[in-house]
C-alpha cells in the first residue's frame, strides 16, 4: 500500500512538472503560487487526514487505548517532520538537532540512544567537531534520502568510534564528503540527504554524551549563515513532513502486523530490510510481537555473546518504545543481572515477579518488542517460553 501511495504522489508530481514546463512556469514560481493560495498548506493538511490510515491497517488493534496511542504516534510525527523539513532542513547550514527523543518515538528506537540528525547534501563537504566524553557506543551514519521522500534510507557511509582517530581528551574532526579524506573520514555520495548519529548509554546515570557540531566547509564562511525562506523551501518541506506522517506509520504498521505471524518468539530479523529502514550495519537485531494475559509472562532467556554492547525492549503495537522514562521497559549488558553460567534471563510480565531483570508492560496487554545486538562475534537466538505468573514465584 505504502508503495502504491508513492508510486501515486510521485506520478502527480511529474504529471505537475511537465504541465508547469509547457506553461513556461518555473519551480519557483509554482511554490511561490502554491504557497500563497493555501494550496501548500492545504494539501499538508489533507495528507495529515490521510495519515490516519495506518491505525486501520490489517492486524492493527482496534480497541480505544492502542488507538488513542497510535493517534498520538501520528501527532509525534508530525512534530518531528515538521522539525526536519520546515525548521532544519537547510543543508547548506546544516544543524544537528534530535528528531527521536524520550517522547517522539519512531521504529522501535532503542532507549539506550541519544539521537541526532540533520540535513545534508551529497555535493557539498562538511566537518563534524566532536568530543567524545564518556558516552559508551558513538557512530555517524549517512543515509540517501529520507523518511519524507520514500524509498527508504539505504546507507552511504558508516563510521563509530572505535574507528576515529581522538585525541587523548577525546576531541576529534570528522569530515564528510564524496571524495576519500586521508584521516577520519565519512563518505557520502551524490545521493546522500541525512545524517543520523547514535550515542548509546550503558548508564544513563553516570555516562556523558559528546558533544558534536557540524558546518560546511567548501564554502566561505558567509555563506554557511541559513539563508531567509523562501516559498519552495516551504512547499517542499511540507510535503515531506506530510509523506513522513503518511508513510512511516504504513511501513511500521506493515512490520507489527507481520511480527504477529511469531508472537512472542524474537527471529533474527533480515538484515537487509533492517539497513533500507536506516539501521546500523553493526547492529543484528531481533524484532518480534508479544501478547501476555494478566496471569502470564513471557521468559527470554540467552547467553550474550561477546559484544560492545546489547539490549532488550518492549514497544507498543505502532513499534514506539514503551515510557523509559516512568518504567522499567528495557535492559541492556550493564543494567542485567546475570546467571552463574553468564546467561541472562528476562521477565516481561505486568506485575513484579520478585526475580531479577523484570521488564515492564507499563500498562499495554500486547505490542512489539526489539532484541540488538551491537558488534558482535556470534548471533546467538533468544529463547522464549510463556508462563504463569505464578510459577515464577514459587
Amino acid at each position: 500500500m505504502r508503495r502504491l501511495v508513492i508510486c501515486l504522489l510521485t506520478l502527480f508530481r511529474r504529471i505537475s512538472l511537465a504541465i508547469r514546463w509547457l506553461r513556461g512556469r518555473t519551480d519557483d514560481d509554482s511554490a511561490a503560487r502554491r504557497v500563497v493560495r493555501g494550496e501548500a498548506w492545504d494539501e499538508f493538511c489533507d495528507t495529515l487526514k490521510a495519515a490516519g490510515a495506518a491505525l486501520t491497517f490489517p492486524g492493527a488493534p482496534q480497541d480505544p487505548f492502542n488507538q488513542a496511542e497510535g493517534y498520538r504516534y501520528l501527532s509525534r510525527i508530525a512534530r518531528a517532520g515538521l522539525l526536519a523539513f520546515v525548521e532544519h532542513a537547510d543543508a547548506k547550514a546544516p544543524v544537528l538537532h534530535r528528531v527521536v527523543d524520550e517522547v517522539t518515538k519512531l521504529g522501535a528506537d532503542n532507549p539506550d540512544n541519544f539521537y541526532q540528525t540533520a540535513a545534508l547534501d551529497g555535493s557539498y563537504e562538511y566537518r563534524i567537531t566532536g568530543r567524545r566524553n564518556t558516552i559508551a557506543y558513538l557512530s555517524f551514519g549517512t543515509q540517501s534520502g529520507n523518511y519524507g521522500e520514500g524509498g527508504g534510507l539505504p546507507p552511504t557511509g558508516h563510521i563509530d568510534s572505535d574507528q576515529i582517530e581522538m585525541d587523548s581528551d577525546g576531541n576529534f574532526e570528522l569530515v564528510l564528503s564524496a571524495s576519500p579524506q586521508p584521516e577520519n573520514w565519512l563518505p557520502m555520495t551524490p545521493e546522500t540527504g541525512t545524517l543520523v548519529v547514535r550515542q548509546t548509554f550503558l548508564d544513563r546515570e553516570t555516562e556523558r554524551p559528546a558533544e558534536l557540531r557540524i558546518e560546511r566547509i567548501d564554502c566561505p564562511e558567509h555563506e554557511r549563515r541559513p539563508a531567509p525562506l523562501t516559498p519552495r523551501q516551504l512547499d517542499e518541506g511540507l510535503s515531506k513532513a506530510g509523506a513522513l506522517v503518511a508513510g512511516a506509520p504504513l511501513l511500521f504498521a506493515k512490520w507489527a502486523r507481520d511480527f504477529q505471524k511469531h508472537s512472542n518468539a524474537l527471529p533474527m530479523f533480515d538484515p537487509e530490510v533492517s539497513l533500507a529502514a536506516g539501521g546500523d550495519p553493526n547492529i543484528t537485531y531481533y524484532h518480534s510481537h508479544w501478547a501476555i494475559a494478566e496471569d502470564e509472562a513471557l521468559v527470554i532467556e540467552v547467553t550474550p555473546p561477546e559484544c560492545e554492547y546489547w539490549n532488550f525492549q518492549l514497544n507498543n503495537y505502532w513499534m514506539e518504545s514503551l515510557d523509559y522514562r516512568h518504567h522499567r521497559i528495557h535492559t541492556n549488558k550493564h543494567l542485567a543481572q546475570r546467571e552463574d553460567d553468564n546467561s541472562v534471563r528476562l521477565i516481561v510480565a505486568h506485575d513484579d515477579p520478585g526475580r531479577p531483570n523484570w521488564i515492564e508492560t507499563a500498562g499495554h496487554m500486547s505490542g512489539t518488542m526489539c532484541f540488538r545486538w551491537v558488534r558482535a562475534r556470534e548471533t546467538p537466538q533468544p529463547r522464549t517460553r510463556l508462563v504463569k505468573l505464578s510459577s515464577l514465584r514459587d
